[in-house]
């Protein structure tokens, strides 16, 4: 049986994370509710939730799905970067609003685009947050209004993690760059300069940390940050290799990223322009040191990269 104070709203839950969360919540025996448009259709993926209509850019909609919730999972973003500067905040605006109406504690799942590169190579949960691009200073400011409404009654939580990977993680690096076609891993793609670390978070191991963050709320401040450091690698070439070898293809070609390609396109498409200015995270290291996270969960879930690799190749289709 589902505790009664546990029970929470996903919104966002058909995508990576907000399913991801969704899922880690049902195994821990919360209670959860997911706002979609369709919610017949976005049933079928993941029957165990309790699917309601609403739209997360309609403030009302939100509002009655977050009734009664004692969290607010706020997973949701536009697809394909489609109007991400028109949409992400309006969105997180409305369940800003739904939280300080029913006193409900946040979960935001932050980026590391927040940081410029004065925040140095390895970062925080102090680190300053200057970010040079437009989407880093839209994330920036999402984190600044969960912080105001931690003033006016809501509460919130920030856990921030490196590039997405696993089984349900469609609209990632590695699923639309590193090994973007279709069927057996044939050749990998590097988007990152020789010798550069990257940040990588496994899905599942994200989600499960932050239900069990959620799991002890009470014991959070008002607004609390976390960084999850997940997949540490110091070189990216060490991840494309890692890639090929869970796929039992250890020969296939690693490439370099086509760049160029994507630069001669963003000028006429949204999704490359997106890419384009986030190109300076493939170029410089930037590792989330995660001591305060271990200090207050103690141990954290760490998959082995090859079991975590395997799992997510195979939920992708690319095993």
């Amino acid at each position: 049986m589902a505790n009664e104070r546990n029970n929470a709203l996903v919104i966002g839950a058909t995508g990576g994370i907000g399913g991801e969360v969704a899922r880690a919540l049902i195994a821990r025996n919360w209670s959860v509710r997911a706002l979609h448009r369709d919610p017949a259709r976005a049933a079928t993926s993941n029957p165990d939730l309790n699917w309601i209509k609403g739209d997360a850019m309609d403030r009302e909609s939100v509002m009655r799905a977050a009734e009664g919730m004692q969290v607010i999972v706020h997973g949701v973003n536009p697809p394909g970067y489609r109007n991400w500067a028109g949409l992400v905040l309006p969105m997180l605006d409305n369940t800003i609003a739904a939280a300080i109406a029913n006193g409900t504690r946040m979960l935001l799942p932050g980026t590391v685009y927040n940081y410029g590169p004065d925040a140095g190579s390895a970062v925080d949960e102090l680190a300053p947050q200057n970010p040079v691009t437009r989407k880093g200073a839209i994330r920036a400011e999402m984190e600044r209004r969960l912080q105001h409404a931690s003033l006016q009654g809501a509460k919130a939580l920030v856990v921030r993690a490196g590039d997405f990977y696993g089984p349900c993680s469609g609209n990632s690096w590695l699923a639309q760059g590193m090994a973007p076609t279709p069927g057996a891993v044939k050749r990998v793609f590097n988007p990152a300069r020789a010798g550069i670390g990257h940040a990588w978070a496994y899905l599942p191991d994200l989600a499960e940390t932050m239900v069990r963050l959620l799991d002890r709320r009470d014991e959070l401040a008002d607004f609390d940050s976390f960084q999850f450091g997940g997949t540490w690698v110091e070189d990216n070439r060490i991840f494309a290799e890692a890639i090929r070898s869970a796929a039992n293809r250890p020969d296939a070609p690693i490439y370099p990223f086509p760049w160029s390609i994507v630069h001669a396109i963003a000028p006429f498409n949204e999704t490359a322009r997106e890419m384009r200015e986030m190109i300076y995270l493939w170029r410089r290291p930037l590792r989330l040191l995660d001591g305060k996270l271990r200090r207050f969960l103690g141990e954290i879930t760490e998959t082995p990269l090859h079991q975590a690799l395997r799992t997510t190749l195979q939920g992708l289709g690319r095993a």
